[in-house]
């Protein structure tokens, strides 16, 4: 059983070291620990200072890419190894390294594909009350979304599966956190947490420069992944919405023509068109959406084959060819007419 360790950095050389000092050893039921440094256009010694603690596996980023698509880079290259589980950590040591075999035990117990530690939110000291409401609030929306029960849907400190991560395919590159837990939870992979306590912060966050910019980003990932599994929910109830909307000015203009009210009351005919406009496109965008829906899991089905093919899981020797049945009849050969 190989462990991976991935460890997103930008600019870390401060902070690399107390967490590549807290990395276990050894862990019971896994056989070998490999650390792997996913530098994100570092400026500083980040790579140098790794190189020092004895990392020999890099993935490197020439300028700085995003978390989201460190973390899709670093489990490629996990899986290359050979990794049979990925634990995914911050370089700024946010997360108490010891803890991560507790994270892998329901994972070689068999009990879960994937594992999020929870920070216990309004256990943090940095935490202003607000940003805790704001945490535990997107952890609910996700969780509606994923159909899931995680108290820190937020928390990058993680645990995957091997086979898990041949399921999961990140998108969005502001952050992988909420996009994949939608995913897993529409895939009805097993999915848990473990409490944790969090180190004292290091330095602010460069994943965001405001709580403002996070919270839109994050919204707009949340209702991006839900909408690529579950379209028809969102569009149903635009549909729903905007009809009951719809309906309202015409019994207006019915009342006031049946009334002694004067005018043609034309205004209330044209809102209540457009509204029903509205309604009729949000049901054809719901319908256009499914399909994408079901284009994307054939897709996905594919692309899982692939990956499984590409490191290992699949013997390409081992896949049968596909049998082509020979033709009842041969296709007679036209013949030139002579002239």
């Amino acid at each position: 059983m190989r462990l991976v360790v991935q460890v997103p950095c930008l600019n870390e050389e401060d902070t690399l070291p107390a967490v590549l000092e807290t990395i276990p050893k050894q862990i019971p039921g896994i056989d070998e620990i490999i650390v792997l440094i996913i530098d994100d256009g570092s400026s500083d010694r980040t790579v140098e200072v790794a190189e020092a603690h004895g990392v020999r596996h890099f993935v490197r980023h020439a300028r700085n890419r995003g978390l989201g698509r460190s973390f899709h880079d670093g489990v490629q290259r996990a899986l290359e190894l050979g990794a049979d589980i990925v634990v995914n950590t911050d370089g700024d040591n946010q997360y108490p390294q010891d803890r991560i075999a507790d994270l892998v035990q329901p994972i070689l117990a068999g009990t879960a594909d994937i594992v999020i530690a929870d920070r216990q939110v309004h256990l943090v000291e940095h935490f202003s009350g607000p940003k805790v409401m704001l945490q535990k609030f997107g952890s609910k929306i996700v969780n509606k979304a994923a159909g899931t029960d995680l108290p820190d849907a937020a928390s990058g400190f993680r645990a995957y599966s091997r086979d898990s991560l041949m399921l999961l395919n990140t998108i969005t590159r502001f952050s992988y956190c909420m996009e994949t837990i939608i995913q897993a939870g529409n895939k009805k992979l097993a999915i848990t947490s473990v409490p944790i306590r969090t180190n004292p912060k290091t330095r602010e966050s460069r994943l965001f420069k405001s709580t403002y910019q996070h919270v839109l980003k994050s919204a707009g990932a949340i209702i991006r992944a839900y909408i690529m599994y579950k379209p028809y929910v969102i569009f149903s109830a635009f549909a729903v919405l905007f009809g009951v909307l719809g309906l309202v000015p015409f019994v207006r203009y019915a009342v006031l023509q049946l009334g002694d009210n004067v005018g043609s009351h034309l205004q209330s005919l044209l809102v209540g068109a457009v509204l029903l406009v509205m309604s009729f496109l949000s049901v054809i965008i719901g319908i256009v959406g499914d399909l994408l829906r079901t284009n994307r899991s054939l897709i996905e089905d594919t692309l899982e084959h692939t990956k499984k093919m590409r490191f290992g899981l699949i013997n390409p020797a081992d896949v049968a060819p596909v049998e082509v049945p020979e033709q009842q009849a041969a296709t007679p050969t036209r013949r030139r007419k002579a002239s």
